[in-house]
């Protein structure tokens, strides 16, 4: 097989490029610009562009398959010359469905968490050495690449609710046809694609009619929203529910202790939300066949997914972490679980704003209460940002007004933000930064070193 990627340099595909190349497809690929670490892992493989651009005449009838991704446009000069030639395009989730067909597809889907659920999943199934091809939306300990394609009966997605390709616009995870799909919680997100709530709703109650005829439907019983969604669906097909919640647990000194039937279990992992989730791949791990004792073996050693929850360094008296976290529930949560986890220490939490929803002036009244949980709060939105979306600019009243906390400082630089950071006393202090970006550039991990070499 020969297949292009048009835009390969997303993080999903190239993966998905690396994949097929270890399956031995002949694989191709272009891009405008690739950032790192795309750039090196192609250039591992000899999957890496030898120039940028969108030279149409590498399109030619001899291709088997396109693969498109969301970076490029409608009118791409390959993406025209494939249409001209009758190539089969399609989005990379379409292409993962065409690999899975004969497959078992569990899906994992919902506003939040479901990378750390697919993460958890994948970690008890190689613990066991089980056969298993996946698709997850992070890099995971234990994993070179964040998509494998095998011979093996069964596929764990990660099933993202944006959109599919610049000329598939349905969700991701409508496509992959789950014979178990599970639901994490439902929290408005993707306004530019999604205009209203009621709208974004919509996406996971066709996701639930995607699920195969007698399949199973995962979700948490915890979330009222989806509940009531669940609850007020009606089902074109039989379904199994399965409802799950947050497990019995405790926690001592900074600690937590999962209370099973087999006795209390430490866990590497903590906050209620993270608990909610293992409740998640514990229920699909169990219909792959491992039971809740092999489970909680398993997951004892789970230290979580890249750049959630991760330590950037570590004191006696003082962590200071990286998270994922960027839309108004992951924060909220985040931020809680951090301070339920270490309640003798302040918490300085500091969140950066640079996606399209959260640089929108309505959606940001979503963040009102979310950092109540601090003690102190830094709001960073690089101007840079707002020039690169081509968005108006808020001020900081705007921001504040927002929030509605009091302990908030805000800027909008990186360097303003990187000097003030670097001023902080952080002695029995907690401090969490938080985005789905870069923080303007700055270096975390240099930034963190420096904070506890003061102490």
């Amino acid at each position: 097989m020969r297949v292009h990627f048009i835009a390969i340099g997303g993080a999903a595909m190239h993966n998905l490029a690396i994949a097929l190349h270890l399956k031995g497809y002949q694989v191709t690929g272009s891009d405008d610009v690739i950032y790192e670490p795309s750039k090196t892992r192609l250039a591992k493989y000899q999957k890496l562009p030898a120039i940028e651009g969108w030279n149409a005449d590498v399109i030619t009838k001899d291709l088997d398959a396109i693969i498109l991704g969301m970076h490029a446009r409608i009118d791409n000069p390959q993406l025209v010359r494939a249409q001209e030639l009758g190539i089969s395009i399609y989005s990379y989730p379409a292409y993962i469905y065409e690999q899975s067909i004969n497959k078992k597809r569990i899906v994992i889907g919902g506003s939040h968490g479901k990378t750390t659920i697919t993460s958890m999943i994948l970690h008890v199934l190689k613990f066991y050495n089980l056969s298993f091809d996946y698709l997850v939306g992070a890099q995971v300990e234990g994993f070179d690449n964040m998509v494998k394609l095998s011979d093996a009966p069964i596929i764990v997605i990660e099933g993202d609710e944006y959109l599919a390709s610049p000329i598939d616009r349905r969700p991701k995870f409508h496509l992959y046809k789950a014979h178990i799909g599970v639901i994490s919680g439902i929290a408005w997100d993707h306004i530019n694609v999604f205009p209203t709530f009621e709208g974004y709703k919509e996406q996971f109650s066709l996701f639930i009619d995607t699920i195969q005829a007698d399949g199973k439907l995962i979700y948490c019983q915890e979330d009222d929203i989806l509940t009531e969604l669940v609850n007020k669906h009606q089902f074109k097909k039989p379904l199994e529910l399965v409802p799950y919640q947050t497990p019995n647990f405790k926690i001592e000194d900074g600690l937590t202790y999962l209370h099973s039937t087999e006795g209390e279990v430490e866990l590497s992992v903590f906050g209620r939300h993270n608990l909610m989730n293992l409740s998640a791949a514990r229920l699909v791990c169990e219909e792959i066949g491992v039971c809740e004792e092999d489970f909680f073996k398993a997951i004892k050693s789970f230290k979580g997914a890249a750049k959630r929850l991760e330590v950037l360094s570590k004191t006696k008296n003082s962590v200071i972490y990286k998270d994922f976290a960027h839309s108004p529930s992951k924060l909220k949560a985040t931020i809680e679980a951090v301070k339920e986890q270490f309640p003798n220490r302040k918490l300085i939490a500091c969140i950066e704003l640079h996606t399209f929803s959260s640089l929108n002036p309505d959606f940001l009244l979503e963040y009102r209460d979310t950092m109540y949980g601090a003690d102190f709060a830094i709001v960073i939105i690089d101007e840079k940002s707002f020039i690169q979306k081509k968005m108006k600019p808020f001020s900081e009243t705007v921001v504040r007004q927002a929030f509605n906390f009091d302990k908030l400082n805000f800027f909008n630089s990186s360097v303003k933000t990187k000097e003030y950071i670097d001023s902080l006393e952080i002695n029995n202090t907690n401090l969490l930064l938080m985005s789905s970006g870069s923080f303007g550039g700055i270096d975390l991990n240099l930034l963190a070193k420096h904070l506890h070499l003061k102490l």
